[in-house]
């Protein structure tokens, strides 16, 4: 099963990528990704987290970003929002459910990744699906190359390539 040329998928971030070894890995795939899908990515500013912030400020924080996060997705996307509590998924389940999407209807896959303090539960709701990548902590800007690469791998399984292996 090929996936349909008119797909789109657009990666939503919150925070600035600085590392250039980060953004040259990234490019990389999107350059990859070319060959099956549109590839849009959108960075959103962060807000300035104080050191000893409250829960108030905390939520206060989180609900901007997701109003930036909800104003930049479609009302027709399918989304997949990075969350610790998400479902886990091997790399060829992710590759279906990616391929399931499609079937059902859907040409825009939007992926989102928060900022320091995760996503609001406005976002977590909006999505259709939340992943996880474990429970491990990543740094944010390193989550978007393991996630991208993760993508370039879906659309290589579905294609039967041997780079998966």
């Amino acid at each position: 099963m090929c996936y349909n040329e008119a797909m789109k998928v657009k990666l939503i971030t919150v925070g600035k990528l600085k590392e250039k070894y980060l953004k040259d890995g990234i490019a990389e795939y999107i350059k990859r990704l070319g060959r099956f899908t549109k590839f849009e990515s959108i960075e959103l500013i962060d807000e300035k987290t104080p050191d000893n912030a409250s829960e108030a400020e905390n939520k206060a924080i989180l609900d901007k970003e997701g109003q930036r996060i909800l104003a930049k997705v479609g009302d027709r996307d399918y989304v997949i929002a990075l969350a610790i509590e998400g479902k886990q998924f091997p790399s060829e389940q992710f590759a279906k459910e990616l391929e399931q999407a499609t079937l059902r209807g859907y040409s825009d896959i939007t992926f989102i990744i928060g900022g320091s303090l995760g996503l609001s539960p406005k976002v977590k709701k909006r999505a259709n699906q939340l992943m996880s990548f474990g429970l491990l902590t990543f740094p944010h800007q390193l989550m978007r190359l393991v996630l991208v690469e993760q993508i370039y791998r879906a659309f290589m399984i579905r294609q039967g390539s041997p780079y998966h292996k």
